[in-house]
């Protein structure tokens, strides 16, 4: 293989923070001389064949549930997912039907995933984000049915810059920050899987980065997760590191609450899955919840819980915030790159523009009447205040019905402007609601006609894009007129240096991973209003999403 000896590789910047430490290059694949080993004729007949991969897909689901038992939040919720592709029935049924066809069964499973990739692929949007899953699961059964252990990136024992195509949820959820000490890929996005795990950990983050597996084993990293870079050569190393460690023990000793230097307040909140996630948020300096994801409490559940059940769960993320901070509540998100058995519609040609979010209440009304009526007893049983909100509205009229139920249940109804159109039409949707949160990662993907997980197109889901911001500008400047709260619970508010940004376009709150939320407050605390207002102009006049932070980053320093 051909080594990468440039000294200075560029990709689309995820997590800041800088980092100095050895390339480890995984390629995970099961040994060729193993799988040449296995006779694929020990099997009677096709039943025994088939066994054989159900034992082996159940062997890979167990793993996939003991890891996520191991973590919490968002790389739970990832890894139950993947235990759950693992034994689906449709993949098992592809499997099967290439088996009696005649294929043997490695080729059966190969054959049966890449029916699936091909589908999910087809798909787009957030769908095609599980390929990289589908492709771990293969490896993964193939190394089980050949008496192999399991491939991936295991546990690094010394420091190392861990350098990949590409990782599923089952390499990175496990990580330990103190070890693996920045993450880089070849392919991804700033939405990936890899990408939203790694801003839970906190771990400097680089994807799309051209060549990167092409770099020898070993070679010494600087990897800038603000800036983007991945260097080899770098002269200056030991010095950036330290400054990036005397920043980071700055913004650790940050306890809120959310204001820019002058005084103008700005609400950092959190985003949570479940109760578990909720309690560690709260010990967070944090006004609150930002962005509660009903739907990932319900991705392996066949039948819709009760009411009574429902309201439990939603108790249980209520419950930490009190009666002094506020719990933004959004109904069932299901469809696209999460099904939810009871709730979405199967055979979608394209799932990422189908009937998704809010538009599975339209025949099926009775799916949100009964969650707004568990999030009310969950307020009234916790006494914590929440905040409803709908994904996917795309016009005024979806916004005033859902409104409307929720001011009947006595509380404060949003939605989310996620679709361009939501943008546009922010003003008057503010007429109907309380409050706007805007979901950077779809509006992304929908403003520029881009798959998100398209590593090719990263430069176009990138939440700098002038036309993205200039969307949230508009929805910011309506919050202000209508003297009504705008936030950001996309990963856009994430950036320290975009959230200075967003601030200066008026948005008023700002969600995050918990473990964004000292590094985004602390930055917001040495900036003036002022400075963040021409910052917001900078990043809207630039050409393109780098000229926009360089323009920010040489403004703000």
């Amino acid at each position: 293989m051909t080594m990468v000896t440039d000294t200075l590789l560029r990709g689309t910047p995820v997590v800041p923070g800088v980092a100095h430490a050895p390339a480890l290059v995984v390629r995970a694949e099961v040994s060729p001389e193993a799988i040449a080993r296995f006779d694929t004729a020990q099997y009677a007949d096709t039943e025994a064949a088939l066994a054989a991969y159900d034992a082996a897909a159940a062997a890979v689901a167990d793993g996939f549930v003991r890891k996520a038992a191991a973590v919490s939040g968002d790389a739970a919720k990832v890894l139950t997912a993947s235990a759950g592709l693992a034994k689906d029935k449709g993949l098992r049924g592809a499997v099967n039907k290439y088996l009696r066809a005649g294929d043997d069964l490695l080729t059966s499973v190969r054959s049966g995933i890449e029916q699936f990739v091909t589908v999910f692929t087809g798909m787009g949007g957030l769908m095609a984000e599980r390929v990289t899953d589908l492709r771990d699961i293969e490896r993964r059964v193939i190394a089980q049915l050949v008496g192999e252990p399991e491939p991936g990136v295991g546990a690094p024992e010394s420091p190392c810059v861990l350098v990949a195509e590409d990782l599923a949820p089952s390499d990175t959820a496990g990580l330990d920050p103190a070890v693996v000490q920045a993450l880089v890929t070849e392919r991804g996005g700033p939405t990936s899987h890899t990408a939203i795990i790694a801003r839970q950990l906190a771990i400097p983050c680089v994807v799309g980065v051209a060549g990167a597996t092409a770099l020898a084993n070993g070679t010494l990293l600087l990897v800038d997760g603000a800036a983007g870079t991945v260097e080899t050569n770098a002269v200056d190393a030991e010095a950036r590191v330290a400054a990036d460690a005397e920043q980071r023990a700055a913004l650790a000793t940050w306890e809120g609450p959310g204001r820019t230097a002058d005084g103008v307040p700005v609400k950092i909140l959190a985003n949570v899955a479940d109760g578990e996630s909720a309690r560690k948020a709260a010990g967070a300096p944090v006004q609150g919840v930002g962005l509660f994801r009903t739907e990932l409490c319900f991705l392996n559940r066949k039948e819709e819980p009760s009411v009574e059940e429902q309201t439990s769960i939603y108790g249980q993320v209520l419950q930490p915030f009190g009666d002094d901070r506020y719990v933004v509540v959004r109904t069932l998100d299901a469809g696209s790159d999460k099904p939810v058995a009871f709730a979405t519609h199967d055979g979608e040609e394209n799932p990422a523009l189908g009937v998704r979010g809010l538009r599975l209440s339209f025949d099926n009304p009775g799916l949100l009447d009964r969650q707004l009526d568990a999030i009310a007893a969950a307020t009234a049983e916790t006494g914590t205040e929440a905040w409803v909100m709908a994904p996917m509205v795309a016009t005024v009229a979806e916004a005033d019905e859902f409104a409307a139920k929720v001011h009947d249940r006595g509380l404060k109804a949003g939605v989310m402007v996620e679709v361009p159109s939501a943008a546009l039409l922010a003003h008057r949707m503010l007429q109907a609601v309380d409050f706007l949160s805007i979901g950077t990662n779809d509006l992304t993907q929908y403003t520029m006609a881009a798959d998100r997980m398209a590593t090719d197109l990263a430069h176009l889901t990138d939440p700098w894009q002038p036309a993205v911001l200039q969307l949230i500008a508009i929805t910011a400047e309506a919050g202000r007129q209508a003297r009504k709260p705008v936030g950001v619970c996309g990963e856009a508010a994430a950036d320290p240096l975009l959230a200075c940004v967003l601030v200066g376009m008026g948005v008023t709150s700002l969600s995050m991973a918990a473990a964004a939320v000292r590094p985004v407050g602390a930055r917001l605390s040495t900036v003036p209003f002022g400075l963040c207002e021409e910052a917001a102009e900078a990043a809207l006049s630039a050409s393109d999403p780098v000229a926009g932070r360089d323009a920010v980053r040489a403004l703000l320093g």
